[in-house]
């Protein structure tokens, strides 16, 4: 109790005090509680003290260019943590979120990369906290990165592009195909295009991204034609580039693209045919033609070369011919 008492002093004086000062008052405070008994009063353990924290916290992701979508993931995931522990976050130790982190994984029997996510998000939270003197030190600080193996995640073949293709009863789904093959973009980028968006003549379209970052895109000649002969077929106003079959014509969603061709695969035998899957052809063929890693970067817009990286698989064959290339 007494240690508790002392961290709580400590806590208030962080914007006061420098370092050297604040050991000095430990020091101190040890020395004459030393003689003291001391005991808790008893309280109501519920504690909705870290929500404003939580919220000064998640304006600060929005001010940096954190998506609707992520600033969601991370108040979800802090909130359950907090709320599991139930304790003030000023007193949040590394063993109770060592302990909490073990008893998720235990019952939701989540994978390292998700267990990894979440230890990321809490770590995020605590060093803000640590940033902004609310707490002395992170207890995130000794819990390490979850280790995750990498394996080599499924492309389509040129086989599986050109079955789809030649299996498409609709102008929309074979137009949406070859958008998604030749642009390498996010599914999520592509719901939002409007038919004013694209540059036909230059073959390219501005996209935004990630943190609403916008970035050009480009696509072959085979999509320019399927893409205007789908636009020439439709009769409805929307101004959205992909709408719904039936009338009344609305933008398509993101669930409703993934729906559409998780049912393709299915009756052609493609297996896990989803959107992302595009973006992860394009990134491995384009490593594997010789495209400089940097410009691919550029054209999935990574912010890390390292997410490039993940997502581009070299072909082993290639490495072979590198190595006789250049060093045999």
């Amino acid at each position: 109790m007494k240690t508790k008492l002392i961290t709580e002093i400590e806590q208030r004086m962080l914007k006061r005090l420098d370092n050297s000062q604040l050991i000095e008052l430990r020091a101190v405070l040890e020395q004459v509680l030393d003689s003291f008994e001391i005991t808790e009063a008893a309280q109501n353990k519920n504690n909705d003290d870290y929500k404003s924290l939580l919220d000064d916290f998640l304006a600060a992701k929005r001010i940096e260019g954190c998506s609707e979508k992520s600033l969601n993931y991370y108040n979800k995931t802090i909130t359950t943590t907090l709320d599991s522990i139930n304790k003030d976050v000023k007193h949040i130790t590394t063993d109770d979120l060592r302990s909490y982190l073990t008893d998720y994984q235990a019952e939701k029997h989540s994978s390292k990369v998700t267990m990894d996510n979440i230890r990321r998000i809490l770590s995020s939270f605590f060093s803000w906290l640590e940033d902004e003197d609310y707490i002395i030190k992170s207890p995130v600080r000794r819990i390490h990165k979850v280790k995750s193996s990498k394996t080599i995640k499924e492309t389509y073949t040129d086989e599986n592009l050109e079955l789809m293709r030649d299996n498409c009863v609709e102008l929309r789904d074979l137009a949406m195909i070859d958008m998604l093959a030749s642009t390498g973009m996010r599914v999520g980028e592509m719901v939002l295009l409007n038919r004013s968006d694209i540059d036909f003549n230059e073959r390219e379209c501005i996209v935004v991204g990630k943190g609403d970052k916008e970035r050009m895109v480009y696509f072959d000649a085979r999509t320019k034609l399927h893409l205007q002969s789908y636009l020439a077929s439709r009769t409805d106003s929307d101004p959205a580039l992909f709408v719904s079959l039936r009338s009344p014509h609305k933008r398509l969603t993101i669930g409703a693209i993934e729906l559409r061709l998780r049912e393709m695969g299915r009756k052609l035998g493609i297996s896990k045919v989803h959107p992302h899957k595009f973006r992860r052809t394009l990134a491995t063929m384009a490593i594997d033609k010789g495209m400089p890693i940097e410009q691919l970067q550029r054209l999935l817009g990574h912010q890390r070369i390292d997410t490039t990286l993940q997502y581009a698989m070299v072909k082993q064959s290639n490495v072979k011919l590198a190595h006789r290339k250049y060093i045999g």
